[in-house]
């Protein structure tokens, strides 16, 4: 396995952040809000930061199994939702759509949260698989789906829970209080 990808030190450190964020993120319906949001606020920025330095790579187009069931993302995405409450929804600005629309593009942190926990756990999965075609793939696929989805689904969430934790409690409730605050 010597000059795998998948076995470099800058992966193996993502698959350790990558594993503390789905244990995270599958047990955060025991969490309340300010619990929550001060977790993410360290727990995405490093995350990033470990996805950006592993290798790019392309997929080579192997078979990698989906592990996470569609109950268990609803079950993931809904426990996120009743902790976020009101505050779950946010305005996306990084929408190719919204050039074009008159109408503000309305996010959910609960459901970005869920898609890169979706994306996560069935790349710990395929990696603990210790195959080393199977380990070189999925950090191939997980590796492109940073740069073509789920990394940027984490920046756009990182400034929703940005704004949750740091602003003033009357500018919060007037920002996340309503979900027809966008119409």
């Amino acid at each position: 396995m010597e000059g795998n990808p998948a076995l470099e030190k800058n992966t193996v450190e993502f698959v350790t952040v990558a594993a503390e964020y789905c244990v995270f993120i599958g047990n955060s319906g025991d969490k309340d809000r300010i619990e929550l949001i001060d977790i993410l606020s360290k727990l995405l920025p490093l995350l990033y930061l470990k996805a950006s330095m592993m290798p790019e790579m392309e997929p080579e187009g192997l078979f990698l199994e989906e592990n996470v069931t569609e109950t268990e993302y609803d079950t993931v995405r809904s426990d996120l939702r009743a902790v976020m409450s009101d505050a779950d929804d946010y305005l996306e600005v990084f929408v190719e759509d919204m050039k074009y629309s008159d109408t503000p593009v309305r996010k959910s942190v609960s459901e970005d949260l869920a898609d890169i926990y979706q994306a996560l756990k069935n790349f710990i999965a395929s990696y603990r698989s210790g195959l080393e075609e199977v380990m070189t793939e999925a950090v191939a696929v997980c590796s492109e789906g940073f740069r073509t989805y789920w990394g940027q689904t984490l920046a756009n969430t990182l400034r929703a829970v940005h704004c949750i934790k740091y602003s003033p409690a009357d500018e919060h409730d007037t920002y996340f209080s309503s979900p027809d605050r966008y119409l």
